[in-house]
């Protein structure tokens, strides 16, 4: 923002008494923009901060405490251009009260203990140089002693240029130790401000467990300029804002700045398995009331009938169980790599007090929702944002749930160019290793691999109503009946019905659903999945990883023979 005329003292520095915002141009008063943590009221431009406000934002009262790390100050190069590196270092100084480009403090978000390196973009635009790096990599390693959640909160231009190859080097560096951190199982979050660039965007600002970005930050290792500049490519609008990375499946969440303590908060009370008492309900081991584990018990309804049952639009989707079964939820996005698929959702959340991660593909309960979701059919990238959170979950120790909900993987040119096969057979391989406890519920279709690829579980549980087949009925009957008339006599011949699944040993537990279906009676749906999870966890949280993974393997081992 633009300073108008005057200035006014605050807590934290002196402002302007009047600043005009760039993007809608109102003016503003200097104090109702502080009040209002440097975000426009009229347009909610977030203005940039102060490593030391920001600090001050996100830590909770009277827990910030400097890590008392060394600054060196050095000049590798003993680089001049206009004027000689150390004179600039010394009037950053001057100009901001700090050493260099981070401040690192320990103190706790929301109660949660935590170590944070937060950058400020006025200290020579937050350049990544020798002693930044340094910095960073030593808060890493400082998490990684205590075992405590690492938060770096990014705003930089790139690379220090005025120390050459050496500030090249901090990408590496402060790379490996974020990979320590990932071997170790401590959580990382990346809060990106604008704006981020070079070569901090290409190393720890991207490499966090999950990504938090403030409201129209920038990301990106080229800026625009430089694009157009170089290779005279046209921009789209909002290019590499936080709002187009996460439509691109590059950041997890887009969170206001008066948001964020709280957000942060619920992350890291889940990502570090922070204990919550449970209401104890259910005892370990033990089935869930009027859930069915015996093929005698099951009913025997007609399958046609069963099939339009499941595919019922009213339904109660991923998204409504989850808002329902669990006590606290936050969804993540995208797969890192090129986009965000509607069609499965998922993030971290909390059941009866036990943190995992949550992972469901989304059907929808109107024409609208239904499009937007591409009704329920994942593409690859879908697939690997399911397998980034269960990667998530083997780093963190956190078991996993998947609600299944598919007619099938999306079958389109698109999906088949970013290989759809691959995707699901790799999520498959990767189930089958995951050293933490999987639980699957098949809440409506469960079509096919597109079904299978998050269905690779500890415990398959199944709604009386629902299904799950290797082809849909209608394609099998075009395909051996050579008639999509006789889908009926197919889904009868398919055997697939939960009481079938359940006689041939493909679902484990029928959990029975209201008397009219789930449609009419989500609450009870939902409260009945609840105690039919947590009947398969509580007999799965006590085992170690390699019996979780043997007995994993084992169920699958046995189809067939």
């Amino acid at each position: 923002m633009t300073p108008i005329t005057g200035k006014v003292r605050t807590r934290h520095t002196d402002v302007a008494a009047w600043v005009q915002c760039p993007r809608c141009l109102h003016l503003v008063y200097g104090r109702r923009l502080d009040r209002n943590l440097n975000v426009c009221p009229e347009c909610g431009d977030h203005r940039r901060m102060t490593a030391v406000r920001r600090l001050d934002l996100l830590l909770d009262p009277g827990t910030g405490e400097p890590l008392g790390l060394p600054v060196r100050g050095a000049d590798p190069l003993g680089f001049v251009d206009s004027k000689p590196y150390p004179e600039r270092l010394r009037a950053a100084r001057e100009a901001t009260g700090l050493r260099e480009a981070v401040v690192c403090r320990r103190g706790a978000i929301e109660g949660n203990p935590v170590i944070v390196a937060a950058m400020d973009f006025g200290f020579m635009g937050g350049s990544l140089g020798a002693d930044v790096g340094e910095l960073i990599t030593r808060a890493a390693e400082t998490a990684l002693r205590e075992r405590l959640p690492l938060l770096i909160v990014t705003a930089s231009g790139g690379a220090r240029m005025q120390e050459g190859a050496v500030s090249l080097m901090q990408m590496a560096k402060t790379s490996q130790a974020l990979g320590q951190l990932d071997e170790a199982g401590v959580l990382t979050i990346a809060l990106v401000t604008d704006p981020t660039y070079g070569g901090v965007a290409a190393s720890y600002a991207t490499l966090c467990d999950v990504i938090v970005a403030e409201p129209g930050a920038r990301l990106g290792f080229a800026g625009p300029r430089v694009i157009e500049q170089t290779i005279k490519e046209r921009l789209p609008e909002g290019f590499q804002t936080a709002e187009f990375l996460r439509e691109h499946g590059m950041i997890d969440v887009v969170c206001p700045r008066a948001g964020l303590r709280p957000l942060l908060g619920r992350l890291l009370s889940i990502g570090t398995r922070s204990p919550v008492p449970g209401t104890g309900a259910l005892d370990a081991g033990a089935p869930a009331p009027g859930t069915i584990t015996v093929g005698a018990g099951a009913p025997a309804p007609d399958p046609w009938r069963t099939v339009r049952e499941a595919r019922d639009v009213a339904r109660p989707t991923a998204l409504d169980y989850f808002v329902r079964v669990l006590d606290v939820f936050e969804e993540l996005h995208g797969d890192r790599l090129s986009g965000d698929c509607t069609a499965i959702v998922g993030g971290l959340g909390r059941l009866d007090g036990i943190p995992m991660v949550v992972i469901g593909q989304q059907k929808g309960n109107t024409l609208a929702e239904l499009n937007a979701r591409n009704f329920g059919m994942p593409t690859p990238s879908g697939y690997r944002k399911a397998a980034r959170l269960m990667r998530l979950a083997a780093k963190l120790g956190l078991p996993v749930l998947t609600l299944v909900d598919t007619p099938g993987a999306y079958p389109g040119r698109e999906a088949e160019e970013q290989g759809q096969a691959v995707a699901i057979a790799e999520n498959l391989r990767l189930m089958a290793g995951l050293p933490v406890p999987i639980v699957t519920v098949v809440t409506g279709e469960g079509g096919s691999g597109g079904a299978l690829a998050l269905a690779v579980a500890n415990r398959v549980l199944i709604c009386s109503n629902a299904v799950y087949s290797v082809i849909s009925p209608e394609g099998c009957a075009a395909i051996l009946w050579k008639d999509a008339a006789a889908a009926p006599r197919a889904a009868a011949a398919l055997r697939l019905t939960a009481g079938e699944l359940l006689a041939l040993g493909i679902v484990d537990t029928i959990i029975p659903e209201p008397e009219g279906g789930t449609a009419g009676a989500p609450d009870l749906a939902a409260s009945r999945l609840r105690d039919a999870v947590l009947g398969a966890l509580r007999e799965l949280l006590g085992l170690d990883p390699t019996e979780i993974v043997r007995r994993r393997r084992a169920r699958f081992r046995a189809f067939g023979t």
